[in-house]
């Protein structure tokens, strides 16, 4: 009589596979013992009026009317408060001699307005008060005809 073919390595690997199989099964059968029926409203969930997530309906009551022309989307618009006066008065809070450029607040609007050394007619320091026209330049707001107060 001959000799099995089978060695003992490929017998393990027949075992593992087999018991593989077996757990397999033993899983698919579990799952579908404790499968319960689910219908479409326990998929369902709502967003409250402080945008979480629950499972309640929203009470009719509490329904607000919106007008769809009030919803503003996109960045608003500049406060205009700067064109309506051209002429104002302000603060030096930053002055670079050597560059020629520095930064005026409004005294009015508590903005921020740059001034280019080209735009002075007198000299101006750091805390100097001043009076200047506002114009809309590349980069923003920007101060012109500059004149020291004091």
């Amino acid at each position: 009589m001959g000799r099995s073919r089978e060695t003992y390595n490929k017998k393990e690997v027949r075992k593992r596979k087999e018991k593989k199989r077996q757990e397999k099964e033993k899983r698919r059968l579990e799952r579908k013992e404790n499968e319960h029926k689910s219908n479409l409203d326990d998929m369902i969930a709502y967003v409250d009026e402080s945008g979480m997530i629950t499972s309640t309906p929203p009470d009719p009551d509490k329904k607000k009317n919106i007008n769809p022309d009030d919803i503003e989307i996109g960045v608003p618009a500049r406060d205009n408060a700067l064109e309506m006066n051209p002429l104002r008065k302000g603060k030096v809070t930053f002055y670079n001699e050597s560059k020629g450029y520095g930064f005026i607040k409004d005294s009015e609007t508590q903005e921020n307005v740059f001034v280019h050394e080209s735009n002075l007619t007198e000299e101006i320091l750091q805390g100097s008060m001043v009076s200047f026209e506002v114009v809309n330049g590349k980069k923003g707001y920007s101060a012109v005809q500059v004149k020291l107060i004091r």
